[in-house]
């Protein structure tokens, strides 16, 4: 479910500090119900991208996906010096002492995203490549019901007018192609290994 952008801005993230001139382009419910410390569960799953992780088997994602991909290699979008530590710098060089000192948390290996930090209630990750330097920050909030589930933020620095124009222009695959994919998947995924959750 996709949520107000308060949702987000309302809470004391460490993100606002970090990314304060980055545009706030999403922010999602996600369907993974679970206790106040149950977070790392969440990365785990994100991180690990196959076996328990997130497997998503629509054919519409897998399409636009593998669209985007083939569009990036002929027009060099995602060249190594289009990205992290080389368009743009990475975010952890904005940070202050005591996050640099916090856990890092792992790389997802199913996307390209890179792990800024991991603390008990929110985790970041960063990419960039010639089109805009994004950030997926995930934060383990209330539900209102007595538990708590996972909120999925997604925070752009578009690359001048065709990085604005990108984003624009893949926003309804976003909105009706991927992000309802995932979730399901998300969703299924969380249900799967509540096993493991309940063993801590």
């Amino acid at each position: 479910m996709r949520l107000p952008s308060t949702a987000h801005t309302s809470r004391p993230w460490r993100i606002h500090e970090i990314a304060p001139d980055f545009h706030l382009e999403d922010v999602w419910a996600l369907p993974t119900p679970g206790g106040p410390d149950d977070l790392p569960h969440l990365v785990r799953q994100i991180t690990e991208g196959t076996g328990d992780g997130i497997t998503v088997s629509s054919p519409v994602y897998r399409a636009l996906f593998a669209i985007r991909w083939k569009l990036g290699a002929l027009l060099n979008w995602d060249a190594s010096g289009a990205g992290l530590d080389a368009r743009v710098p990475t975010l952890r060089d904005r940070f202050p002492a005591d996050l640099l000192a916090a856990p890092r948390g792992d790389d997802p290996c199913s996307v390209p995203f890179r792990s800024l930090y991991q603390l008990p209630d929110e985790w970041a990750a960063e990419m960039a490549n010639r089109t805009v330097h994004a950030v997926m920050h995930i934060g383990w909030v209330p539900d209102g019901a007595g538990g708590h589930r996972g909120q999925m933020a997604v925070l752009v620095k578009a690359n001048g007018v065709f990085g604005r124009l990108y984003m624009a222009c893949i926003k309804p695959f976003r909105y009706v192609g991927v992000y309802p994919a995932l979730f399901r998947a998300m969703g299924r995924a969380w249900q799967a290994n509540a096993h493991q959750k309940a063993a801590g």
